[in-house]
């Protein structure tokens, strides 16, 4: 059995829901929860822009285009979803990171992406 880490966001509180609607996280449970298998740390509640969701599609990860083989209506701008924090700090270095709720980002995304850059990217 698959062993979740504590449900803890980088503000050290409880981590809240990331997006139901679409359903998202490693767990499909609508958090960006963590384990030890989760080898992309699907940890940062990122709030998906239309420049970021090119980007992603840019660098090969498509989460735009509908997959209803895999139950997935495609993400459009406004949809938050717990995206993997090497590509949101590879996004973050090419000038185009979505906003973050920081609320609903894991505090295992610290181990990728340093704190003082979530916070630069805090959706208000």
């Amino acid at each position: 059995m698959v062993q979740k880490d504590p449900s803890l966001n980088v503000l050290g509180t409880a981590l809240t829901a990331c997006s139901r609607e679409p359903l998202t996280g490693f767990f499909r449970d609508g958090h960006c929860n963590t384990c030890a298998e989760d080898q992309g740390s699907h940890t940062v509640c990122a709030v998906m822009t239309a420049e970021f969701l090119a980007y992603s599609k840019y660098v090969g990860n498509d989460l735009s285009t509908p997959r209803p083989e895999f139950n997935f209506a495609g993400l459009k701008p406004g949809d938050q979803w717990c995206l993997c924090a090497a590509r949101f700090l590879q996004a973050h270095d090419e000038g185009c990171a979505p906003k973050v709720n920081l609320d609903a980002t894991h505090q295992r995304a610290v181990d990728i992406v340093p704190l003082h850059i979530l916070r630069q990217h805090a959706q208000d």
